[in-house]
């Protein structure tokens, strides 16, 4: 069974909601608890995120990402927070100036989540079988 495990720092300057926000409008569903570091999410559902990444036409960009954060059977990614409050995907590095959300997907069968969420493409259509 997949789980996809989200957390996001609040630093003093941010909103605590605004932050839950962000995370709601890419995982919405996801249980969302705080903590002394932050929020931390928890779902079993990319069905949105994998809605959204077609929506945006970053298919090709997103099986990457997927792909060079895999370790056995978990991935790992981070999304930018301010743009994902505004309900868009946009990846990042681990350390940016605005703050990260980091993701975790986990599952016994990694490669098929991430033929389901981010299939190949040519000429970015997706390759149908």
């Amino acid at each position: 069974m997949m789980k996809v495990e989200i957390t996001c720092p609040i630093y003093p300057s941010e909103d605590p909601e605004k932050v839950r926000t962000a995370i709601e409008r890419i995982f919405p569903g996801a249980e969302i608890v705080e903590d002394e570091k932050g929020l931390k999410g928890n779902t079993d559902n990319l069905d949105h995120f994998s809605k959204q990444i077609r929506k945006q036409k970053i298919l090709d960009t997103t099986r990457s990402v997927l792909l060079r954060g895999k370790r056995g059977n978990i991935t790992r990614f981070f999304l930018n927070k301010q743009v994902a409050f505004v309900g868009k995907i946009s990846f990042c590095e681990e350390k940016t100036i605005l703050g990260t959300m980091r993701v975790v997907v986990e599952d016994d069968e990694l490669d098929a989540v991430i033929e389901n969420v981010a299939p190949e493409t040519v000429d970015g259509e997706e390759v149908l079988i």
